[in-house]
């Protein structure tokens, strides 16, 4: 076998396995197997999920905090001002030095999966081209996806619906909008309808920055539902954000939520950004500002977790950690129960894959060989220390390692190593 990891616990505390790997899949699974491997990786009873994807991400933008000032109002949309004066200076390298360097972090914490958004609105769509570049330089180790995402808006910026056509041709592989940011509603209405009528017409999947705003008259995810399931796109369009269905009265969230079902539409939640983002216009109480997690959950929608930046105009922290967004999830969300926490995990691991359309990224025989080794025995313990990735394997390849410190304290005269796991356990 290429590759042999012994001793691997998987998600839900079974006792350890061991699974070996040939040709870049997940070969054989069993509790004890007869096989050695070109490589052997003992797990010793580690958590070993499907690795992680990061199904949200502006890599375009990561990396520029303070450039050309600092976001003093902490607002979403003096985060937009600042990006759009940044983007006067990007050039090809320069986007390409800072997404590299953002993607080798992510790998470190696991992520072998990506969504990025590019904004396109530039008439030479500089990032777009640095990306396209880096999408294939990382392949196969990070698979990439582009979102030809219009952050001006598509009828609020001059030429919009060309370029997103452009950014298309040139290879973005899914439609974005943001129809809140657009100028009117009629406008927001228009960019929902074009975003999604160019994704079937091109056979895409589509992406919207969907009601990011703390305005419960926010309301064009009613539009995304009602055009996925005009143009039969059910399973392949993704609403990201949606911040203002916590504003939403209770009544029109009800309603909501069927249509949604009956769509199909995949959620992303971005709780680090949208942490400081949101409620910035409120005196007490501060409301949080995050979409309707659970509900969602309740109803059978499947609810991703995404990162959204790294050190940029609206997000000024983050080392390309999804399981940092997912612990803040932990408080800001209200999910500290146990099964909760486990969900969590998958929300940045198997439900993150489904909304970029992988349905095979599990662990089991004949599925890719995509895995990280937490250096922790559970889900719970592996949210709870923000756990190194021990090992990270993409495509049967182990392509990142962290090998965690070691402390040690000096109580009652003598040196004792202190772990952060109950009993001793790791």
């Amino acid at each position: 076998m290429d590759l042999v990891v012994r001793r691997a616990r998987l998600t839900g505390g079974a006792e350890p396995v061991d699974l070996a790997v040939q040709d870049g899949r997940i070969a054989l699974l069993a509790p004890s197997l007869d096989v050695r491997g070109r490589v052997e990786l003992d797990a010793d009873g580690r958590l070993v999920t499907p690795s992680l994807v990061e199904p949200h991400i502006h890599l375009d933008a990561v990396l520029t905090v303070g450039q050309p000032r600092y976001n003093q109002s902490g607002s979403l949309f003096e985060g937009i001002e600042i990006w759009a004066e940044r983007v006067r200076s990007l050039t090809h390298e320069d986007v390409k030095h800072r997404a590299h360097q953002a993607l080798r972090w992510m790998l470190v914490h696991g992520v072998t999966h990506v969504r990025t958004h590019v904004d396109v609105c530039d008439p030479s769509l500089t990032a777009l081209r640095a990306l396209l570049e880096v999408k294939r330089e990382v392949a196969p180790t990070v698979q990439v996806q582009i979102v030809a995402f219009p952050q001006q808006g598509i009828y609020s910026f001059p030429d919009g619906e060309r370029l997103v056509q452009e950014a298309v041709r040139l290879g973005a592989d899914v439609v974005g909008g943001i129809p809140h940011y657009e100028w009117t509603r009629e406008y927001g209405e228009r960019d929902v309808k074009f975003a999604l009528k160019l994704a079937a017409e091109q056979g895409l999947l589509a992406d919207l920055h969907c009601d990011e705003t703390d305005d419960d008259q926010s309301r064009f995810l009613e539009v995304l539902c009602a055009e996925t399931i005009r143009l039969g796109l059910q399973g392949r369009v993704t609403a990201s954000h949606t911040t203002a269905m916590h504003s939403y009265n209770n009544a029109y969230a009800y309603r909501l939520l069927r249509w949604i079902r009956h769509a199909g539409v995949h959620f992303i939640t971005n709780p680090l950004d949208n942490a400081v983002l949101q409620g910035r216009f409120d005196a007490y109480p501060v409301r949080r500002g995050y979409t309707r997690i659970k509900e969602l959950l309740a109803n059978g929608i499947n609810v991703a977790v995404g990162h959204d930046s790294i050190m940029d105009p609206w997000y000024p922290l983050g080392v390309g950690d999804p399981l940092q967004a997912a612990f803040v999830l932990v408080h800001y969300g209200h999910m500290s129960g146990y099964e909760e926490i486990r969900e969590l995990v998958r929300m940045v691991t198997t439900r993150a894959a489904r909304c970029l359309g992988l349905e095979d990224h599990r662990i089991e025989p004949g599925a890719p060989a995509n895995f990280v080794v937490f250096d922790a025995t559970s889900e719970f313990d592996a949210i709870r220390t923000l756990a190194p990735r021990r090992w990270v394997v993409a495509g049967g390849r182990v392509v990142a390692r962290t090998d965690p410190s070691r402390s040690f304290v000096r109580l009652d005269g003598g040196e004792e190593e202190v772990t952060f796991h109950p009993h001793g356990h790791r």
